[in-house]
């Protein structure tokens, strides 16, 4: 089994596995990109992000949109013939690139095609963890080829999150003041994104709803990676929730076997 390497150094060090994100971009839709890089989050950082597919044809016009935001590599494959067993292919092909690499953890497979359940078990006969995404139509030999299969359809935005995110925008807000001749003029301001905070607590948390301060910091910057603390005038993130009471509940627990205490957390 692959050892999972350090990477990112919050108020506490915490291993990440790296993730190989390989999206077939026939077999899913744009819309759920938000929700799927926060579900990969959860498992470790998406050191690689590459979608295969026809960017020329007008099906894939959703998805021009979403890839210089989120960085995501994409490449292009012409359709030759009907069908698309290029793009299969040259995803396939891709992927046993980087697994020859030995430089990953995981792969996250993209698609609802159950021509992908080979590469599936070839990944996982190597001792990768392979997480699958795609829709409720996907077949079963796909699913049950995957360590963890997560359906699409609850990573789509509700109105109301669409509606958050496009008041949040880019965590700035204008504010108006005055000047000394009364003339109003425009301030931008960084707006607390209380939301966003909330559901990467619950992601990160245990059953019983509490986190770890290292394991919440260490998903907060997964999932947005300008996220930092003195943005808020907080020189810390245990600053910046210990302040938030109207938000968080913390706790301090002692290590287990010594006298170190660790911040933990919960949502109010």
């Amino acid at each position: 089994m692959v050892s999972p390497r350090l990477i990112v150094k919050n108020e506490s060090e915490e291993p990440s596995v790296r993730l190989a994100v390989l999206i077939d971009a026939d077999n899913a839709q744009a819309a759920v990109i938000d929700g799927l890089l926060a579900e990969v989050a959860r498992f470790g950082e998406a050191t690689v992000k590459r979608i295969y597919g026809d960017f020329t044809a007008p099906t894939s016009a959703s998805w021009k949109k979403v890839l210089q935001k989120y960085a995501i590599k994409p490449v292009q494959q012409f359709a030759y013939t009907t069908g698309k067993n290029a793009t299969d292919s040259t995803l396939i092909i891709d992927a046993m690139d980087l697994l020859y690499t030995r430089k990953f953890d995981g792969f996250c497979l993209v698609t609802s095609d159950s021509d992908f359940t080979g590469l599936a078990m070839r990944l996982r006969e190597e001792g990768l963890t392979v997480l699958g995404f795609g829709e409720k139509k996907t077949p079963d030999a796909f699913r049950n080829s995957c360590h963890k299969f997560i359906f699409t359809e609850v990573l789509r935005p509700s109105a109301k999150k669409e509606s958050d995110t496009s008041d949040q925008g880019s965590g700035r807000e204008a504010k108006t003041v005055t000047d000394s001749k009364g003339q109003g003029q425009a301030r931008e301001k960084n707006s607390f994104p209380k939301q966003f905070m909330l559901d990467a607590l619950e992601q990160s948390s245990d059953d019983d709803g509490w986190a770890q301060l290292g394991t919440f910091g260490s998903y907060l910057t997964k999932l947005q990676p300008d996220f930092d603390s003195r943005n808020f005038g907080f020189k810390k993130l245990s600053d910046l929730v210990k302040a938030k009471k109207d938000i968080f509940l913390i706790e301090e627990r002692n290590q287990s076997g010594s006298n170190i205490k660790q911040l933990y957390i919960h949502a109010k």
